[in-house]
């Protein structure tokens, strides 16, 4: 089972990297976001659209770092990395590379997502960006 359940948390990345079809197949209509930015649509629609923002990052890929798993919850350290090419969060492209570390808290039944809680180091990434300095 944790193994299943890991292999459920991985598939939420590719979403991420662009593959909005593996929403309909790892989360449930009825998934809590507890922290989904604003206006996040229920269901698997929701996270359709929450990657949107991050096409601004050219070459967009998801990395696992790790993966725990026990019972019915997997947590999951990941580093996101692209290069800003468009506009992100009122941002102009830098054309400087990011790199993003976060956590993902999945709990899974019936094979998927019913509750999500995630965590990304947004501070390091405005950093990159030059929009906050660094120190």
């Amino acid at each position: 089972m944790s193994e299943e359940n890991k292999a459920i948390a991985q598939r939420w990345n590719r979403i991420f990297e662009g593959q909005a079809s593996e929403a309909d197949a790892i989360i449930a209509p009825n998934i809590v976001y507890h922290d989904a930015p604003p206006g996040i649509p229920p269901g698997p629609e929701g996270v359709k659209v929450w990657p949107a923002p991050f096409s601004a990052f050219a070459g967009m890929r998801v990395g696992e770092e790790f993966f725990i798993a026990e019972g019915d919850i997997v947590v999951g350290r990941f580093v996101a990395k692209g290069t800003h090419t468009g506009e992100f969060m009122g941002i102009p492209a830098t054309g400087k590379q990011v790199s993003i570390s976060g956590v993902n808290i999945f709990r899974i039944a019936n094979g998927k997502a019913v509750e999500h809680w995630g965590n990304q180091d947004d501070m390091a990434m405005m950093q990159q960006l030059g929009v906050i300095p660094e120190g």
